[in-house]
């Protein structure tokens, strides 16, 4: 038996590269799992696919930043699924502009995702789960870049040191109702692990990997089991917290030499 058999999972963002993969670690793990998208037929061919595997599983489409399609997402899947009691808020926008190329919509849209829709879906289920006096836990998806400014990412980064704050201040009001609300901030997180022996073309990967103490990217599949572990009993004193899952790159800047060394 899995540690989250007999539990149901929303996963935001669940056919995206984290999703995909955090959506498979529950499934695996027992649960059953509401993979939410605005991606129609990917959402379906994942959980059609963890069907064939074994497990509950059902689709919805939606938009996290528009309340009413929330709670949509809500009802289908419960009524699916049964009553819902973990959430993993995995969606995310992550343009790349200099903030004197930006303008207004698209600072407001990546707030309205990333920020906006991760507090739509917390407070609609924790409404839920309150009404039902029932526990549950909730794990955001934030972002080594949330402590870490870089480039071209003031509202994306400013957007997860948003959902860190947010995750924080949940925790609090919420643990009463005994909800736990973590967060985990991945590092950078590609398809293909890349490695530093490898060597890339892109200057920027190239940086990344010497600022990475273990000198690789990260995969999905490093990231969905700290949120599995999140959302189980193993974490059941463990509330308010952002774990960092980065290869070490949130430890400052090891591609920097002794100070010794310099002359």
């Amino acid at each position: 038996m899995g540690e989250l058999e007999g539990r149901v999972a929303m996963v935001t963002g669940g056919a995206g590269r984290l999703g995909r993969a955090i959506a498979t670690e529950l499934a695996n793990a027992g649960a059953a799992v509401g993979v939410v998208e605005t991606k129609t037929d990917a959402a379906a061919e994942l959980a059609a696919r963890l069907r064939a595997q074994g497990a509950r599983s059902n689709s919805a489409t939606a938009d996290v930043s528009r309340a009413a399609n929330v709670e949509a997402a809500l009802d289908l899947l419960e009524r699916e699924l049964g009553p819902i009691d973990l959430l993993v808020n995995a969606h995310g926008i992550f343009p790349n502009t200099p903030v004197i190329e930006m303008d207004e919509s698209e600072w407001d849209r990546v707030f309205d995702v990333n920020t906006k829709g991760t507090m739509l879906t917390c407070r609609a289920l924790a409404r839920r789960l309150v009404r039902r006096n029932a526990p549950g836990a909730i794990v955001n998806i934030s972002s080594a870049a949330a402590t870490s400014a870089r480039a071209g990412g003031a509202h994306y980064t400013a957007s997860k040191a948003a959902v860190n704050l947010l995750t924080h201040v949940l925790a609090i009001e919420l643990g009463p109702h005994a909800i736990r609300v973590n967060a985990v901030a991945p590092g950078l997180v590609l398809d293909e692990v890349l490695r530093e022996e490898a060597g890339h073309s892109s200057e920027y990967v190239r940086l990344m990997l010497r600022g990475t103490p273990l000198r690789r990217t990260g995969a999905p599949e490093d990231i969905a089991p700290a949120v599995a572990f999140l959302l189980s009993d193993r974490s059941r004193w463990t509330t308010g917290a952002i774990l960092e899952v980065t290869g070490g790159s949130h430890c400052g800047r090891p591609h920097v030499p002794l100070s010794r060394d310099l002359r």
